[in-house]
This record gives structure tokens, sequence and C-alpha cells, in this order.
């Protein structure tokens, strides 16, 4: 399984930013997917998730800001983040959640400053 972050930047407070992750080499619609983040120092967090059945849940800091979404006829998990403040800035992983995740990619970096 291979999985491919991209999307990220460098973008102002108040911005908007798409983050779509490509997983290769999986059925991939038999998978609840994940977007992760990981900020200097910090552990890395589950951010959003969205089940095959395209329920979504997200982490309290992201609500009403970040959606979720997957596209699995391109093996694709997309993450829109809007409203960017300085917080949100960290590297950006997709995997499935549980406890059997896939091995992770390399992510995307967020970087959010004026």
């Amino acid at each position: 399984v291979q999985l491919v972050e991209s999307g990220g930047g460098l973008v102002q407070p108040g911005g908007s930013l798409r983050l779509p992750c490509v997983a290769s080499n999986i059925f991939f619609s038999i998978f609840a997917m994940g977007w992760y983040r990981q900020a200097p120092g910090k552990q890395r967090e589950s951010v959003a998730t969205i089940q095959t059945s395209g329920r979504t849940e997200y982490v309290d800091s992201v609500k009403g800001r970040f959606t979720i979404s997957r596209d699995n006829a391109k093996n694709t998990v997309y993450l829109q983040m809007n409203s960017l403040q300085p917080e949100d800035s960290a590297v950006y992983y997709c995997n499935t959640p549980g406890e059997r995740q896939f091995s992770w990619g390399r992510g995307t970096q967020v970087i959010v400053s004026s």
C-alpha cells in the first residue's frame, strides 16, 4: 500500500487549502479513511475520518472548518480546510483509522502564517 499526500503549502490565516491523498494497491472502497496531523514537538492526532458509508467525524478544533470527502473511483480522500489558523500548521497525513494501519506516507506540510 502506498499513500501519497499533496496540496500543502504556505497560506495566510483565514485562507483555504485542499489536500488530496491517493492510495495505491488497495481495494480503497472497503476502508474507512482518515486525515491526521503532527505539529513540531507534538504527537500525531486524528483530524477527521470518513467511513465507507460516508459518515464523517471531526476533532472539535476543526469542526465547521474542515471537510473530509472521498472519491472511491479515484482511490482518493480529500481534506478541504477553510478558515485556517496558525495552530493548524502541521504535517498532514492520511491513513485508515484503527489499530491495523497502513505504512505512513511522507505527508504534506501546511504552514499557516502571515
